[in-house]
């Protein structure tokens, strides 16, 4: 395994993480969570991403349980939660957004469901127009001052709110955010590699990227129908499913035809590639993996052993497939 600085801290975390997004409790129970847990951490995968509104909190409770079960020692891995969205399907306003109240005991369910003292890792899974960034800031703050919180970031913040809280915090003597999770892959380029770009020369940001496989298209699943057990036929995930029914879901299949042929060249497979393709950014602290079954997960772990024949010419050839 590599291990890559979350940005200019001192945390080093694994190239690629495991998260549990969309597949634990409706495709990942306990057992199999623990198993996918293993897994990774034997190949040196020290991050596991979660968040509050994941299966309304029964993600972060199922593993919590799988970590009791493995007994790991709390300094070998790393823990993620995000607040936003709430871990109900229809919060009461106190029990959702940025507010300090909100941040504060969602910090504290999350320890409990995670079954650990503190987070390593805290987002704030959208921003909140409704709460001022320096009241945000300073219940992060107050977290991390009372050892409950090690790093806090965002997640798909603009630059001009992700730097409106590090002026914040530079005035008022706080802790900054130290990552942003946003959203990269071959398909969803613009902010990581644009809009971003001065963040990481002035604050020094880190990035725990999601979606690598855009939601798995860039399996190559999709393009023979949509296969019964996949996400897009998951309740809730209507809108997963809508977006490839588009002009632009279907220009993104025929992509993926291309994309397939260059890997078989390359002798991978086409999410090796695409996940290969993220790790050779080097704004990418980790590429955060999802996973239903130990075969998928097994694969995607795969991708590290790649890089090397991702050489400029090639990585030229995969972003031309891709924006075609």
């Amino acid at each position: 395994m590599e291990y890559r600085r979350l940005g200019q801290s001192g945390l080093k975390l694994s190239a690629l993480s495991l998260g549990s997004w969309v597949t634990f409790r409706n495709q990942v129970d306990v057992r199999l969570a623990e198993q996918l847990l293993k897994t990774a951490y034997d190949q040196g995968v020290n991050f596991f991403d979660n968040a509050e509104t994941y299966a309304n909190g029964e993600s972060e409770f199922i593993m919590g349980q799988a970590l009791k079960r493995l007994g790991w020692a709390r300094d070998s891995f790393c823990v993620s939660s995000k607040v936003f969205f709430g871990s109900r399907d229809q919060p009461l306003p106190t029990q959702r957004g940025l507010s300090r109240k909100h941040v504060t005991e969602a910090c504290h369910q999350a320890l409990a469901r995670l079954q650990v003292d503190y987070l390593d890792l805290y987002f704030c899974h959208r921003p909140d127009p409704e709460a001022p960034i320096e009241e945000t800031v300073r219940a992060m703050h107050t977290l991390v001052q009372q050892g409950k919180v090690l790093y806090w970031g965002t997640s798909e913040w603009s630059a001009e709110e992700i730097t409106t809280a590090h002026k914040v915090a530079q005035a008022q003597h706080l802790t900054p955010p130290s990552m942003e999770q946003p959203q990269y892959n071959l398909f969803h380029r613009e902010r990581v590699e644009k809009e971003y770009a001065p963040l990481y020369r002035a604050y020094g940001m880190g990035t725990t990227i999601w979606s690598p496989l855009a939601s798995g298209v860039l399996s190559g699943k999709y393009n023979r129908g949509i296969p019964g057990d996949s996400r897009l036929n998951l309740p809730g995930y209507e809108w997963l499913r809508d977006k490839l029914e588009t002009a632009e879901g279907r220009r993104r299949l025929v992509a993926v035809e291309k994309l397939a042929a260059i890997a078989r060249e390359l002798g991978m497979s086409l999410s090796q590639l695409a996940i290969a393709w993220c790790l050779k950014k080097p704004q990418v602290s980790t590429v955060i993996l999802g996973a239903s079954r130990l075969e998928q997960l097994q694969e995607n772990l795969g991708a590290l052993a790649q890089i090397a024949k991702l050489v400029p010419e090639v990585v030229a050839r995969i972003e031309a497939a891709a924006g075609a």
